[in-house]
């Protein structure tokens, strides 16, 4: 099988899996068949609920806000520019920015209200999917891609996956631990961002096959 022909279908498999996820997640949340799993997961991620750890994961989370997001984008696109990477300076920005359209398009269609059961912040706007979580893997995401992308190194290569990877991971706990989203809605938001992810890097790969060639 061919490289290019390999690369495809794996992205095709993945997209339908991880689609198939999402739709699983919306059918089972609104006949409320997920209650157990967000009581379970909740319960075990707030048992460990101490004043010093709230503060901390208070500032953590800010990391998969949208003001970081446009202070963190804005300097990313000005170094790409720098380096006159100007393709990848238009990913990032187009990435992230229809990424977060389509997060509130859901949110506002889904409209499902936040949890209230020990809120330790106050958030406002609707819960599903979670911007933070989704956000987070949009723009980490894509963060690793540009990397991985300009580097030749292939143990920096697993380095900034690895990183980005696990950042992702610990900002959507955190937006649980601090009560302000549901499980589902983390799941739902590294879904919906690994969808728009995949296929971004997808179109990303064909503007480079036609004009790069």
């Amino acid at each position: 099988m061919k490289k290019s022909t390999l690369y495809i279908t794996t992205n095709i498999i993945l997209f339908i899996l991880f689609l198939s996820m999402f739709l699983f997640i919306v059918f089972d949340y609104t006949n409320n068949d997920l209650a157990w799993f967000d009581m379970e997961v909740i319960h075990i991620v707030q048992q460990n609920v101490t004043p010093a750890l709230t503060t901390f994961i208070d500032r953590f989370t800010f990391l998969g806000s949208v003001l970081w997001f446009v202070i963190a984008i804005v300097v990313v696109i000005f170094l790409l520019v720098l380096k006159k990477k100007y393709a990848l300076a238009i990913y990032i920005c187009l990435t992230s920015g229809i990424g977060s359209l389509l997060n509130w398009t859901l949110k506002h269609y889904f409209k499902r209200e936040r949890p209230d059961i020990l809120p330790l912040i106050e958030e406002t706007g609707y819960a599903f999917p979670s911007g933070h979580s989704m956000g987070s893997f949009i723009f980490y995401g894509s963060l690793a891609f540009v990397i991985i992308h300009v580097t030749k190194k292939a143990s920096m290569k697993w380095a900034v996956a690895f990183i980005m990877g696990l950042l992702i991971f610990a900002i959507g706990l955190s937006r649980i631990y601090l009560g302000v989203h549901y499980p589902s809605d983390v799941a739902a938001g590294f879904l919906v961002g690994a969808i728009w992810l995949i296929l971004s890097i997808m179109v990303f790969h064909m503007y480079e096959h036609i004009f790069n060639k």
